[in-house]
């Protein structure tokens, strides 16, 4: 008897190795797949600008990262005490907006030059409701907890997502015809659009990514939300919040996305250098030297036998730790 519906995913013919750059845009549920490739030292990119949620926000970031856009004092917001972008996560204010301006800029001409050689983009939609400020008529990517009455709040179409994007994936096979676009839905539940709200806007969001996989450039789709929904559905799946997926789903949908984007040898190469970098937090009990050395000169040896291996992952934080540990 057949007590789940799972699905099989087809695998990717183009696939992630240590030699292709990669990129994640979108809600925080991108950050959750894209840290488990940064910890096996893949080279990878994460919101560069922070978490983005909606696709108008997404795509307008995208825009930032390709044109290595600098933002002047002018792009800035100043709200109670701090300056703000509203092109920007949280993580991105400040007293100063001298600092502020630095932490952008640095992190834009970063992100575009490593977007110039990126071979993979992975885009997350988490909403298709936005916020405009009514100041300028556009919208933000975060409202910074700027006043309510500051934005008229919208629900995007089906049409305007697919406008924006066909108009961003023309965009990008001209600048960048060897990238490859995967999109996906977070499964994050957001509730303060209420249960029917939150519907509603997920499948605007699915409506369009339907559309957009009839592009000629033959983007991607990763079924990240049908994962959580119809193949876990069931609510030891999510945090205490009920909204988040667990680790434990979080797991489960990063094997499925292994399944389909990696190679069995990269898995293990990944696996290998996961396990050197979790060794960096083993906790020693008072008075175990020996042990310490012992373990310090067994990790010395793996680093070095996996550099050897994969010579583009940099592990030296990771070797002069445990070189620390010996006193060298």
């Amino acid at each position: 008897m057949e007590l789940r519906t799972t699905f099989r995913l087809e695998p990717s013919a183009d696939k992630i190795t240590y030699d292709h750059p990669v990129m994640f845009l979108g809600s925080c549920f991108a950050t959750s797949v894209g840290m488990k490739l940064l910890r096996g030292r893949l080279p990878v990119m994460i919101n560069p600008a922070g978490a983005v949620y909606n696709p108008v926000s997404v795509s307008l970031t995208l825009d930032n990262v390709v044109s290595g856009r600098e933002f002047v004092q002018e792009d800035l917001y100043y709200y109670d005490g701090e300056w703000l972008s509203f092109s920007h996560h949280t993580d991105f204010s400040d007293e100063d907006p001298n600092g502020l301006l630095a932490k952008i800029n640095s992190k834009s001409i970063e992100a575009s030059a490593f977007f110039r050689k990126a071979r993979f983009l992975f885009i997350t939609f988490g909403t298709a409701r936005v916020f405009r400020f009514i100041d300028t008529g556009k919208i933000v990517s975060n409202c910074h907890k700027v006043p309510a009455d500051s934005f008229h709040r919208e629900l995007l179409t089906v049409n305007d997502i697919v406008e924006v994007w066909t108009a961003q994936l023309d965009r990008l096979y001209t600048l960048f015809p060897e990238v490859r676009v995967v999109f996906t839905i977070s499964p994050v539940r957001h509730w303060k659009d209420g249960a029917h709200g939150n519907q509603i806007s997920k499948a605007v969001l699915l409506l369009a990514v339907e559309e957009l996989l009839n592009h000629h450039t033959k983007p991607h789709y990763f079924p990240a939300y049908e994962i959580l929904l119809d193949d876990l559905r069931d609510y030891r799946f999510y945090c205490d919040d009920m909204l988040h997926p667990s680790e434990t789903a979080i797991d489960y949908i990063w094997q499925a996305f292994s399944s389909c984007y990696l190679r069995e040898e990269t898995i293990g190469l990944i696996n290998e250098v996961t396990n050197i970098t979790s060794a960096c937090g083993h906790r020693f009990n008072t008075g175990s030297a020996l042990k310490r050395a012992r373990f310090a000169e067994t990790m010395i040896r793996k680093i070095s036998k996996t550099m050897k291996k994969i010579p583009s992952a940099d592990l030296s934080a990771e070797m002069n730790y445990f070189r620390s540990l010996l006193g060298n």
